[in-house]
């Protein structure tokens, strides 16, 4: 019996044992069913020192603090007990039912898992407004504002916006991460860069406030109507103050996270009026000059001289067309070159932009070149202004002159009279045969002269309206301008093999062009990692891409080392295959 007893004791002391050598690695979460503005902590905790330890992917959270790592030691009745924690703090990302997958960790070579948990975030809950909670009061302390300079532009008026920071007195903030930037779907739109982190003060609900510039914006409205800007997201990390300090008298704060936003803002775009609007207006908002000029007064025939037509000022400069100008047939024109030199401020695109037509005359002569009518709306008196350039002469003064019809006339002594003999083949009778005539009214014909003409009213509003959208397709009109300048250089580049310095600026332009016209792009936006990117993002195969960014490098390495015929070829080549392959893949 007492034996028994004994085997009974010694069986206890052994289960003892291993139940306290039991290793353990649990994840517990704060909360599993919360809204989709409050946080969540998730701990994971052992009992045993471990390596490796790997935490759950968080795909449906984001991380706005951890990990924290504790660790505690303790003997109580001579029995050793250790802790080791790893903390997370997490915001939900949206509504829904997420999994937060198994965390793992090796403790002696053993690997050790904790089990799934599943959170519920419903939508947003109002938070208690305790003056106390450092939570409450980062809330009323720290805002950011989207503030716009016009909240009812006209079309292709600029309007600018400017991201701020407001922060209270008494509250700091460490740290800010931009979560979900803005959009701005239907404007043309510019970030414009901000210097430093400049601090300014303000007044702010009634209250002094510091603002730093977070970011600013010029946009163009390229729709009438409502139009939305998207908000500016931000995760800022504030310091709060406890309400107690330290042994020095410094004020003691805590961190709170927060995620604060601008909020959607809209705006409504006017129509321009359609009172007083030329039938030549292309789009121009804003204050301008204009002028035309020649490179040269004289010149011989089949020299070249260049046209230019020229627009500088303020306003949407990159946004419409500048107006065409007829020549006389027997000038031979070139394809106009576009050039700009704009630079956006906050206020607005300022700067020149000019359209330069080559020509070349073929006879002697004086070819008058016309005055030439630009419109451009001026939102600030809200009316149209029409500006008309000088009329210029091209005056060729050496060269063929153009071949012109004269008429023979009789010579002195041809016999002016005539034998009767030659007029007998001229009946001196005829014979009137009289066909019956039938009424016009109430006949088909009737009819139809009747009511084509009112027909024809409505086609021709159509048409006219056709032609203005046309030419208020600023984008689209630049996109095919570009696409006819590609195959210019192009066929300019050829023509130049064999001059090394002409070949390669041709085929530079060549290929920048091309790019203007397949992704609407301007020329302030053709540095190659740009390039790189808006090619990926239309799926274009890396090798494609490469070929392109290769063939722009063999355009600068050309500046400054010599390139053989044989180079020049294959570039020509490889820029022709690499245009035609981009342009079958571009999506």
């Amino acid at each position: 019996m007492r034996f028994l007893k004994h085997i009974v004791g010694l069986s206890l002391l052994l289960c003892t044992f291993f139940v306290s050598a039991q290793v353990e690695f649990s994840a517990n979460a704060s909360k599993t069913r919360l809204g989709v503005n409050e946080r969540l902590r998730v701990d994971f905790e052992m009992n045993e020192d471990g390596d490796n330890f790997v935490p759950p992917s968080f795909s449906d959270f984001n991380i706005i603090g951890g990990p924290n790592q504790s660790v505690s030691h303790s003997w109580m009745n001579g029995k050793r007990s250790f802790s080791k924690t790893y903390s997370y703090y997490l915001a939900p990302k949206r509504q829904g039912t997420f999994t937060l997958t198994s965390a793992s960790i090796e403790i002696d070579g053993e690997t050790y898992k904790t089990k799934p948990i599943r959170i519920t975030v419903t939508k947003a809950i109002e938070l208690p407004k305790n003056p106390n909670d450092p939570n409450y009061i980062a809330e009323n302390k720290v805002h950011v504002v989207a503030s716009i300079s016009k909240n009812n532009p006209y079309l292709n008026e600029a309007v600018s916006v400017e991201y701020r920071l407001y922060v209270a007195p008494r509250t700091g903030v460490s740290n800010w991460n931009e979560v979900s930037a803005p959009t701005y779907d239907g404007f043309w739109n510019q970030v414009i860069r901000t210097n430093g982190r400049d601090v300014y003060k303000a007044q702010f609900k009634g209250e002094e406030y510091r603002y730093v510039v977070l970011k600013r914006a010029v946009l163009y409205p390229q729709k009438t109507g409502e139009l939305k800007i998207e908000p500016l997201e931000l995760e800022v990390g504030i310091d709060v103050p406890t309400g107690r300090y330290d042994f020095f008298g410094n004020p003691i704060t805590t961190s709170v996270n927060k995620k604060i936003s601008t909020g959607e803002k809209k705006l409504t775009v006017k129509e321009l009026p359609l009172e007083g609007k030329p039938d030549f207006f292309t789009g121009a908002v804003g204050q301008f000059e204009f002028n035309t000029s020649l490179s040269k007064p004289q010149l011989d025939a089949n020299e070249s001289l260049e046209l230019t037509i020229d627009v500088k000022g303020k306003g949407n400069l990159k946004l419409f067309n500048l107006p065409s100008i007829n020549l006389p047939n027997t000038l031979e024109v070139y394809e106009p070159e576009y050039k700009e030199n704009v630079k956006t401020y906050t206020s607005g695109m300022q700067g020149e932009i000019s359209e330069t037509y080559t020509i070349v005359p073929q006879y002697k002569g004086k070819y008058p070149v016309p005055s030439i009518n630009f419109s451009y709306f001026d939102p600030k008196t809200e009316t149209y202004q029409t500006l008309s350039s000088n009329e210029l002469a091209i005056d060729v003064i050496n060269g063929p002159v153009e071949e012109q019809v004269v008429q023979n006339k009789p010579e002195s002594n041809t016999d002016v009279n005539a034998s009767n003999a030659q007029f007998l083949p001229i009946k001196e009778s005829t014979t009137f045969v009289t066909k019956k005539t039938t009424k016009f009214y109430n006949t088909t014909g009737f009819w139809s002269a009747l009511v084509l003409p009112l027909l024809a009213i409505p086609l021709a509003l159509i048409i006219r309206r056709k032609r203005e959208d046309y030419l208020l397709d600023v984008v689209g009109n630049k996109s095919r301008k570009a696409n006819r300048l590609s195959r210019k250089y192009l066929s300019a580049a050829k023509r130049s093999l064999g001059d090394e310095k002409l070949f390669y600026v041709a085929l530079e332009k060549a290929l920048h062009n091309y790019l203007k016209a397949k992704l609407r792009i301007e020329t302030s936006e053709l540095s190659k990692e740009n390039i790189k990117d808006l090619l990926q993002n239309k799926s274009v195969p890396e090798t494609q891409i490469n070929s392109f960014l290769e063939l722009l490098e063999s355009c600068d390495q050309a500046r400054y080392a010599p390139m053989t015929q044989v180079t020049m070829e294959e570039d020509y080549a490889k820029a022709a295959e690499t245009i035609l392959l981009i342009d079958k893949n571009i999506k």
